[in-house]
C-alpha cells in the first residue's frame, strides 16, 4: 500500500485517541457502578461512596459493605438507622449487595407505623426490626447493626453465656473500655425464628447495661452505637476480638485472664 498523508494520519490518531477517551470513561462508568468488587448494582446504588451519608444511602452502601466482608451473605444481617423522628430499616431475605436506596422501609420512630414504603411492593420489612428497636429503646442507639460473622459465630461456640476478653488492644476502639478493662458481651441461645430472640435479647441488655452487643449462638451478633459511624467502628473491633479471642484459646491462652507483663495504664 501507499504511505499515509497528513490527513489520514491526522484522522487515524484522532479516531485512535476517542477511542481510547471512550473506553476508559466507559470503564469509569462501570466501576462506578459497580462500586465494590464488580458488584452489579444501579449507580444510584453508589450514593455512599461518593459522599452521600443520608440514612437511605448509608444502609444500601454499609450493607454491600458487610457483604464483602461476609458479615451479610445470603440474604443474612442488615442495619437499622434512627435519624429525626424516623427509623430506617433494610429490607429483610434480599442480597445485601443489591440493596437500592429506594429499596429502604421508612417508620415512625414512636409507633412503629410505616410511614415510607420501597417501590418494589414484594419488599418485606426486616425480621430484625423488634431486636434493632430494643437497642434503640434501651441503649437509646441510632444505629443497630446485626451480623452473621463466622468470627461471632465461632466465639459462641468456643465461650458459655458471656464472652469475655481482656488487655487486648482492639478493646480501646468500645465506648467505656480501656485496654485493662474485661469486655463481657452477652451470649444468648438462637431460636428458629429471628423475632423470638427479643425476650432472651432484652434480658440479656438489662442484666448487662455496659455491653455494646449480644451475641446469638450459632447464629450471629447485634451491635448498636449513637450513630451508625459508632455501630460501624464498634462492630469491626468486636470481630477482630471475636476472632482473636478463638485463637487464643486455640493456643491455650485465656483471652479473659490478665497479663503479668501488663501496662499499668489504661
Amino acid at each position: 500500500g501507499g504511505a499515509m498523508n497528513n490527513g489520514s494520519m491526522n484522522g487515524l490518531m484522532n479516531g485512535l485517541m476517542n477511542g481510547s477517551m471512550n473506553g476508559s470513561m466507559n470503564g469509569a462508568k462501570r466501576d462506578a457502578a459497580g462500586c465494590e468488587r464488580g458488584v452489579a448494582a444501579r449507580a444510584a446504588d453508589c450514593r455512599f461512596e461518593n459522599g452521600d451519608e443520608t440514612p437511605r444511602a448509608v444502609i444500601a452502601g454499609l450493607c454491600r459493605l458487610f457483604y464483602s466482608l461476609k458479615w451479610a451473605t445470603g440474604t443474612g444481617g442488615g442495619i437499622s438507622i434512627r435519624e429525626g423522628g424516623r427509623t430506617y430499616l433494610a429490607p429483610s431475605g434480599v442480597q445485601k449487595e443489591r440493596i437500592h436506596p429506594d429499596d429502604i422501609f421508612v417508620l415512625d420512630a414512636k409507633t412503629g407505623s410505616v410511614l415510607e414504603a420501597p417501590k418494589n411492593s414484594s419488599l418485606r420489612i426486616s425480621a430484625c426490626q423488634p431486636l434493632f428497636g430494643l437497642a434503640f429503646e434501651l441503649r437509646d442507639a441510632g444505629a443497630c447493626l446485626h451480623s452473621h460473622s463466622v468470627h461471632a459465630v465461632m466465639a459462641t461456640l468456643v465461650f458459655g453465656s458471656e464472652f469475655a476478653v481482656t488487655q487486648l488492644e482492639m478493646i480501646k476502639g468500645l465506648e467505656g473500655f480501656g485496654y485493662n478493662d474485661t469486655l463481657v458481651i452477652p451470649i444468648i441461645e438462637n431460636t428458629p425464628y429471628e423475632a423470638e430472640l427479643e425476650e432472651s435479647m432484652r434480658a440479656a441488655m438489662i442484666a448487662h447495661p455496659r455491653a455494646p452487643a449480644v451475641l446469638v449462638r450459632r447464629h450471629g451478633v447485634y451491635v448498636w452505637g449513637r450513630d451508625w459511624r459508632q455501630a460501624k467502628t464498634q462492630a469491626e473491633c468486636l470481630d477482630f476480638l471475636f476472632d482473636a479471642a478463638v485463637r487464643m484459646r486455640a493456643i491455650g491462652v485465656n483471652p479473659s485472664v490478665a497479663s503479668s507483663a501488663a501496662p499499668s495504664r489504661a
